[in-house]
């Protein structure tokens, strides 16, 4: 299929482009950009793109699959339609499922089952009446995206025991991480030093439980006034300088995931300024909400790391303009109805996002100029591609065509019958959201 792409806006951060530009696609691959192309064949189809835009395939760090063990709350088919329904043409899961990504095994079976999902993509869940299609006409032409999978660092992902990390290698694994605190620094260390010749990317999210304890929310005047156990900063940055000692010593990059905090922005910074090999994200809702939303009392705000106050947002925003924090995570965390309808306190932390964080960031970031469109695309395409030691391609002449195509001005409204995911925990659940993919390619 050839496809023509007319007047749009094309924003590639691998070759710091944002211009108007045509687009031809076919086989999978660009043939051309040109400010003007007319020398097409009979059978191209032909699209009117004023005022959409085209960039590179959205890459998610990490997220959660509820399956295996989970399906109730999204299995890995509805995964994967949200990932494309987002613009999201590369994912990766993160390994605490049940049981736990932590050998080869259950890798190839995971493997196994992505394959046959984007051999029968969208029988599990198809929104079937004229009006749900409306809403993304083109998203059934979108493929599955890639699906990248996370080997667990240590048994069941209890911190105690490293997993076999070279067999998971060889399995084809993107990464190791176990998506949460681990606080045996002796353990760690060894980690770090095992995995130098693999190779792989290692993810750590930087938390001291103790510190932690009970909390629910950052500490402040907002978590007094709201009455709800706090959380104080020096639980995240106490564990970044701890970390960042141990990279300094054994010189093995590292990622540092879910930064939440001004004051962790500040060490990383300091950090990458020495010389350390280190990257790091934040996720997207941490660049949208402070503290002051959770006066709601919504379990959908409810994350852990705690949203920051105003002053960690800012830095937050800050630390990603300036490169300091490399890339925007979704941390997709999808959960049932009934396991979110508790009091705050007690309901499990996390919020979806693969389907929202597109609209929301462009909506509040981009239009509103705090960030540029090329900025922003940057920490959701090429960034966190670098991260996983990964490229992008530009959007050149025969390049492959790992494409998305976002509507900035389309509204839609978020509930169940417009969302591929399976759970609604959400904060903007019944709201008008502006900005809508049309369509991956991949």
């Amino acid at each position: 299929m050839t496809e023509l792409l007319q007047k749009v806006r094309v924003i590639d951060p691998v070759s710091e482009i944002d211009e108007l530009f045509d687009v031809l696609i076919a086989d999978g691959y660009i043939r051309e950009v040109a400010s003007h192309i007319s020398d097409i064949s009979s059978d191209t189809q032909i699209r009117d793109c004023q005022g959409l835009v085209l960039g590179p395939g959205l890459v998610d760090l990490y997220s959660h699959s509820g399956e295996p063990g989970f399906e109730e709350r999204e299995t890995l088919s509805s995964f994967l339609q949200a990932a494309a329904a987002g613009g999201f043409t590369r994912v990766s899961i993160l390994p605490d499922t049940s049981p736990v990504i932590d050998n080869p095994a259950l890798v190839a079976q995971l493997q196994q089952k992505r394959a046959e999902g984007q051999r029968g993509r969208g029988a599990e869940r198809q929104r079937g009446t004229e009006a749900e299609k409306s809403l993304s006409p083109l998203l059934p032409c979108s493929p599955a995206p890639l699906l990248h999978i996370w080997g667990a660092i240590t048994v069941d992902v209890a911190g105690k025991q490293m997993t076999e990390l070279a067999d998971l290698a060889s399995a084809g694994v993107v990464g190791f991480t176990d998506g949460k605190p681990l606080e045996n620094l002796a353990l760690v260390r060894r980690v770090l030093e095992y995995l130098q010749p693999l190779g792989k990317p290692v993810a750590f999210w930087p938390s001291d439980r103790q510190l932690t304890a009970n909390g629910v929310m950052r500490e402040g005047t907002d978590a007094l006034r709201f009455g709800l156990p706090p959380i104080p900063a020096s639980a995240e940055t106490t564990a970044i300088a701890a970390m960042l000692e141990l990279v300094a010593t054994i010189g093995t990059p590292v990622h540092i995931m879910r930064v939440s905090t001004a004051r962790s922005v500040e060490l990383i910074a300091s950090a990458k300024a020495a010389g350390l090999p280190i990257t790091a994200s934040t996720t997207w809702m941490h660049l949208l909400l402070d503290t002051k939303a959770v006066k709601s009392y919504n379990t959908s705000l409810h994350l852990d790391p705690p949203l920051g106050n105003p002053r960690d947002v800012a830095a937050l925003r800050a630390g990603v303009r300036a490169g300091a924090i490399d890339a925007i995570a979704i941390d997709h965390t999808p959960y049932s109805y009934e396991e979110k309808v508790q009091a705050f306190a007690e309901a499990p932390a996390g919020a979806i996002g693969l389907e929202l964080a597109l609209p929301l960031l462009w909506q509040y970031l981009v239009e509103t100029e705090e960030f540029t469109a090329l900025e922003l695309w940057r920490a959701l395409s090429t960034n966190p591609a670098e991260c996983l030691g990964q490229k992008v391609s530009a959007i050149l002449p025969h390049q492959p065509a790992e494409l998305t195509l976002f509507d900035p001005q389309q509204t839609w409204k978020v509930e169940r019958k417009s969302l591929y995911t399976l759970s609604q925990n959400t904060p903007w659940l019944g709201q008008q959201l502006k900005g809508h993919v049309l369509q991956t390619w991949c």
